[in-house]
């Protein structure tokens, strides 16, 4: 069983209530229905980043933005991040290690969880920030047509020590992987302080992406509210890359789910002669998924009439945090299992427990499980449709309003098609 979860976690198209076929149809008609709605009664926009959420008590604020709170919170997370670094020295070499498990569980779905629900929480937890704190490095000069770039390199370096490396279970290779971040993230924050964290460190900027999901925000103010995360969702920066950062997150789930099926195993299994031709393979793969999932939404985004051809560039930027639910959606579909059960035999193994028994809550009920797979999914494209007709309505001249969001809404049906059939293994 853990074997399984180490994937996607069970619950398979066999164990939905209704066949996959019907599933796959009536997600392609809950998004059609959805937009139909949407274009015929929603003329105006509703969802404005300036409007202000509701003030949770002041002291709320002045207890988050204590110094004290941040350094304890920052040397906490520093502080396990060394435990996890001895832990992983003195630990087995195979499974038995934690360090695989903090890794792709603890940090990279666990990031997405915590910001979802509190908002961007890496810019406290970031072992990088609280060193350079502690050094006092650098200052904030950072290149702006750097934007994004080195952010979503990093977390293209991510999926593709997951998905395409030789052993992405090697704790020599995830060491290894590490230190080349902490290298590179502490040199940067060395030259450019702050921004560096901010602009180019992949699990901050991952963070900020998921934290336009969370009820929790900033009022212009700077004191910490609640409010509608659709508000919440156009705040997310537009610079360079942009759309790639969204790219790589959307197209190496979809590309995950892709590689687990038998014929992508197979067509690797017989063009690959040896372990680093299978890699190559793999890693061409995974870099046509995002690719494909980058162009198709550029495009979409920019078939529309009436703008010229400036406008037309800046339409992916200013439409991207559409995609912001559908990553969203996608994460928990795939990675939830992971997170609750795998997680826990990461906490045990932290621990020194190595026979702790593991509560596999999600996987005992595979039919609610591949039920639930699919509503993130689904609710997750409803979303995206939502935001992108609401943001049109904003940023598209008034004749080509509907018919300019056409294109999008293809695309987001083929996604959602795509998507479910991937999640089931085709």
């Amino acid at each position: 069983m853990t074997s399984a979860v180490l994937a996607h976690g069970l619950g398979g198209s066999s164990d939905l209530p209704i066949p996959l076929t019907y599933a796959l149809i009536g997600a392609a008609w809950a998004l059609t229905f959805t937009f139909a709605v949407v274009a015929l009664a929603w003329r105006k926009p509703r969802f404005d980043p300036q409007t202000p959420g509701r003030a949770l008590p002041r002291w709320v604020t002045t207890a988050v933005d204590a110094p004290v709170t941040r350094w304890t919170v920052g040397l906490l997370a520093l502080a396990f991040a060394g435990w996890v670094a001895v832990a992983s020295t003195t630990g087995p070499a195979g499974s038995g290690n934690p360090l695989p498990g903090v890794f792709y569980v603890l940090l990279w779905v666990g990031i997405v969880a915590l910001s979802v629900l509190f908002g961007p929480v890496w810019r406290v937890l970031s072992p990088v920030r609280t060193i350079s704190r502690l050094l006092r490095l650098g200052r904030d000069a950072y290149p702006a047509r750097l934007g994004y770039w080195p952010a979503a390199a990093g977390l293209f370096a991510f999926v593709w020590l997951e998905l395409a490396s030789p052993d992405p279970g090697s704790v020599g290779a995830v060491r290894i992987w590490l230190l080349i971040y902490l290298g590179v993230t502490l040199a940067g924050a060395a030259v450019c302080g702050t921004r560096w964290c901010s602009h180019a460190d992949p699990f901050e900027v991952y963070s900020v992406v998921a934290s336009r999901c969370a009820p929790v925000r900033r009022n212009a103010d700077g004191q910490i509210a609640v409010g509608n995360p659709f508000n919440h969702l156009p705040t997310l920066p537009i610079r360079p890359a942009t759309v790639t950062v969204l790219a790589v997150l959307l197209g190496s789930t979809a590309f995950d789910s892709f590689s687990a099926t038998p014929a992508w195993r197979g067509f690797v299994q017989a063009h690959a002669d040896g372990t680093w031709q299978a890699t190559g393979l793999k890693t061409v793969g995974l870099a046509v998924f995002v690719t494909t999932v980058a162009l198709s939404f550029s495009l979409a985004a920019r078939a529309t009439g009436g703008v010229d051809r400036a406008r037309r560039r800046q339409l992916p930027g200013l439409l991207a945090h559409s995609l912001i639910p559908i990553v969203i959606g996608y994460v928990f579909a795939h990675y939830l299992t992971y997170l609750v059960e795998k997680g826990q035999q990461t906490v045990y193994l932290l621990l020194g427990r190595h026979d702790a028994h593991v509560y596999y809550v999600l996987s005992m009920h595979p039919a609610v499980l591949a039920t639930t797979k699919v509503l993130f999914v689904v609710a997750g494209h409803i979303a995206g449709v939502v935001a992108a007709h609401d943001c049109a309505l904003r940023v598209l001249p008034k004749r080509h309003q509907l018919t300019g969001q056409l294109a999008m809404m293809l695309v987001m049906v083929g996604y959602t098609f795509t998507g479910l059939y991937l999640l089931f293994g085709g």
